[in-house]
């Protein structure tokens, strides 16, 4: 089995890491104007350097910054795109006592542009900090979130009277932009952060959809040539990946169900290099699925949980890494944890010593299935 040597690699990892506690107590001070933003980033620097070094000790090529500088995976991005408005997600105590993030309100309110360069400075700080032989890897949220959670009644209609093509390629054209500013400082592996797809695996999340007059079994072809609109503006030698998400919010879950509602749209239409995928546990369904992988892309198996602390054995890793095989050629597999450790700044109920295990654990089977 040969060696990757461009991303995803063998050992992947999809980019969130519990936030130190120093960095933690910054951002609270920033917000109580205790100290300034120049002075919230030098510590986020600091921390962005130890996350880096605790990556590459592990044994991990591809790198990220952690997200130690966002709130929310998602809105501290979209916010920064001209004419997109997000309010602040809330929590929600749950009948049995448990939180749940709300989602954020998204809305389009005036024609959709990239008004400025989001991640440039953060990459080339993170870029900075990396030894010869590691990859720089940026996760931004998935241009569907701007669609997906308000739908028809989220995007204004002095901007956009009709969705096709204006609004969808407004978006894309953003979104483009970014890449695009990113590639020219050097970046080759930007990872696109989706729950949509997965949410419309889950039966009331379909139903929610219905509710905003939109058809759950119409939504994935559409979204893939949404995303195909985006791809068609990716610079030449980056790799482009999508994460599918069903809700990581201190360790919770917002979405079950089995792949297959989407598989075909997401797998087969979709112009994306690769896919990661959650399969932490049952409420993922099985891998028939990944039947619809064409040749050349590639699936990063979610298999190790990054919701609570008890470990996974390898045996069982490369078991279900077999089973998955049946269905995609194992030369077109990786592994990784289903989902970051904090995909939001609270983090999930995990103990930092269980995060470095975890991902001790992928690169460990990643080596002993595919010799990488």
């Amino acid at each position: 089995m040969t060696a990757r040597t461009t991303p995803p690699f063998r050992a992947d990892h999809v980019g969130s890491f519990l936030r130190p506690k120093r960095l933690l107590e910054a951002r609270e001070k920033k917000a109580k104007g205790e100290i300034s933003p120049a002075e919230l980033r030098k510590v986020e620097d600091e921390c962005i350097t130890e996350i880096v070094k605790f990556q590459e000790d592990v044994g991990l090529k591809s790198i990220t910054d952690g997200e130690f500088r966002r709130t929310y995976f998602h809105v501290d991005f979209l916010e920064q795109i001209g004419g997109v408005k997000t309010d602040i997600p809330v929590t929600v105590i749950r009948p049995d006592g448990t939180e749940e993030l709300a989602p954020p309100v998204m809305r389009v309110i005036d024609k959709v542009k990239h008004v400025k360069d989001i991640q440039l400075a953060d990459f080339q700080y993170l870029k900075s900090q990396l030894k010869p032989g590691s990859t720089a890897k940026v996760t931004i949220p998935s241009p569907t979130m701007l669609h997906f959670r308000g739908g028809r009644a989220g995007i204004s209609r002095e901007a956009y009277p009709e969705l096709e093509p204006s609004f969808y390629q407004d978006v894309a054209n953003a979104y483009g932009d970014e890449l695009r500013s990113l590639a020219a400082a050097g970046c080759t592996y930007v990872q696109m952060d989706d729950t949509n797809l997965a949410y419309l695996c889950d039966e009331k999340m379909r139903e929610a959809a219905r509710s905003r007059g939109d058809d759950p079994n119409e939504l994935p072809h559409r979204y893939a040539k949404f995303i195909n609109l985006v791809v068609a503006q990716k610079p030449k030698g980056m790799t482009l990946a999508m994460h599918l998400c069903r809700g990581n919010f201190k360790s919770t879950h917002a979405a079950a169900g089995n792949y297959e509602p989407v598989a075909e749209a997401l797998l087969s239409e979709m112009n994306l290099d690769a896919y990661f995928l959650e399969y932490d546990d049952d409420r993922s369904g099985d891998f028939r699925p990944l039947r619809y992988l064409p040749k050349g892309k590639i699936v990063v198996l979610g298999l190790v949980t990054t919701k609570f602390g008890e470990m996974e054995s390898k045996d069982t890793l490369k078991r279900r890494i077999d089973e998955a095989a049946q269905y995609a050629p194992l030369e077109q597999l990786c592994l990784s944890p289903q989902c970051g450790f904090s995909s939001t700044v609270h983090g999930n109920n995990i103990a930092v010593e269980a995060q470095r295990n975890k991902l001790k654990l992928v690169v460990e089977t990643a080596r002993e299935v595919w010799g990488d």
